[in-house]
């Protein structure tokens, strides 16, 4: 019998070490997984940063590649989440050439719908900027597309658990070693 994949949020919290990336990358591509998304940022302990991975899997390599990152002398923890167990966004900018916004009524219809913000405009060009679920923001960018997009970014998934974790009183007792 074999098991479903699934997309899952991979926790990474570790210490601020050049080349920890590299060698967290290396565990993906060794087992031929790949990294759909990846956010690195500070978590809420001082000192201690934690990464988002975004991957499609089994939970069987979950499993096998969390106790991997875990032997990494860097990282503290490491979790796995389904989407389920998460509350999780993403990120976009949109560059549009600034004319469309006055000469096609339509693109302001699709900035009122997609509940996305202007953030600047000027002369030549006015950025959107957009969270939400990947699904919503895919959605945008093929609505905005007809009109020409002059440069798209998004970021990485950014979550947080539902369930209470104890991570922050381990985080805690780690910063105070």
């Amino acid at each position: 019998m074999s098991e479903d994949i699934k997309t899952f949020t991979i926790s990474i919290y570790t210490e601020n070490n050049i080349g920890l990336l590299n060698r967290i990358s290396a565990i993906f591509q060794r087992r031929h997984i790949n990294i759909e998304s990846l956010t690195t940022s500070q978590s809420e302990i001082d000192g201690v940063n934690r990464f988002v991975i975004v991957v499609n899997m089994t939970e069987t390599n979950a499993i096998k590649i969390v106790k991997q990152i875990e032997k990494q002398v860097e990282t503290i923890r490491a979790y796995y989440h389904t989407d389920e167990e998460t509350i999780f966004t993403e990120s976009c900018m949109f560059k549009i050439k600034s004319e469309l916004l006055f000469d096609e009524p339509q693109i302001q219809n699709i900035i009122k719908e997609s509940d996305s913000n202007i953030v600047t405009v000027n002369k030549q060009f006015f950025v959107l900027e957009k969270s939400g679920r990947r699904h919503e923001i895919e959605s945008l960018r093929r609505d905005l597309n007809v009109f020409g997009i002059m440069q798209f970014v998004r970021s990485g998934r950014i979550a947080v658990t539902k369930d209470e974790m104890k991570i922050t009183e381990m985080l805690s007792a780690f910063n105070n070693q």
